[in-house]
């Protein structure tokens, strides 16, 4: 998969990505990640690429001309025209299910807001996904875009070490992931509970299947309804 990212901040991207599981990712070929300047393409001298708003109000307006000039130069360069998300408060609200939706692209353009936002005719050009990461306002889109490129990325075969780690974690299957414990069997007066150290593997299936359930239903109840509903 190839992330192609248009910003005004590329060091932020490059630094939040390049690290971690993501960072080793890239270095061995499963993800490739692009990160475009916005100003590099703006006609400005000064290398200005946003303004005020038409109508007043207060800051200023990510112009449209250097992003549409920005989107074009990937699509170019990329041989196709990628699904473009652009990330707003506005859009729907990134899970688990749009992550893996969109695991199935070969690329895909992330496009970082600034100010307040970006001019209105070139989202309308370029936009195929409006997406949030939840209901608040950030300073720009880079935080969101890395939110979204790690999710997606740990769907892509050969990005997680253990290829059963995606498929088990929370949200896998609409339930909140089973508590997990390591060595030392005791921890300050609390012990690992006996079922994991029994070694029956169908046990500690069904006990993890219990604790999902009940995690869900204490701390998320709306998962747990939609998971009990989709079951009956």
């Amino acid at each position: 998969m190839k992330y192609y990212v248009m910003t005004l901040f590329p060091d932020m991207i490059r630094q939040g990505m390049n690290t971690s599981v993501i960072g080793r990712a890239i270095a061995n070929g499963y993800i490739e990640l692009a990160v475009r300047n916005i100003r590099d393409y703006t006609l400005d001298k000064h290398l200005k690429v946003d303004d005020y708003p038409y109508g007043g109000g207060a800051g200023l307006v990510m112009e449209a001309e250097p992003v549409y000039r920005c989107y074009e130069a990937i699509c170019s360069e990329a041989g196709e025209v990628p699904r473009v998300i652009y990330l707003t408060p506005q859009g729907e609200v990134f899970c688990q299910p749009v992550a893996e939706n969109l695991s199935g692209e070969e690329t895909l353009i992330f496009l970082c807001g600034h100010y307040e936002g970006v001019d209105e005719r070139v989202l309308e050009e370029i936009v195929t996904d409006y997406v949030s990461i939840g209901d608040y306002v950030l300073t720009g889109g880079e935080l969101p875009a890395m939110v979204m490129m790690d999710a997606i990325a740990r769907l892509v075969p050969g990005v997680l070490n253990n290829g059963e780690s995606a498929e088990t974690e929370s949200f896998s299957d609409g339930l909140l992931e089973y508590p997990q414990y390591t060595r030392p069997v005791k921890f300050r007066g609390r012990e690992v509970p006996e079922i994991l150290l029994s070694g029956h593997h169908e046990n500690i299936r069904k006990w993890r299947q219990e604790q999902s359930e009940r995690r869900t239903a204490k701390w998320r109840p709306d998962l747990y309804e939609r998971w009990r509903l989709r079951r009956s």
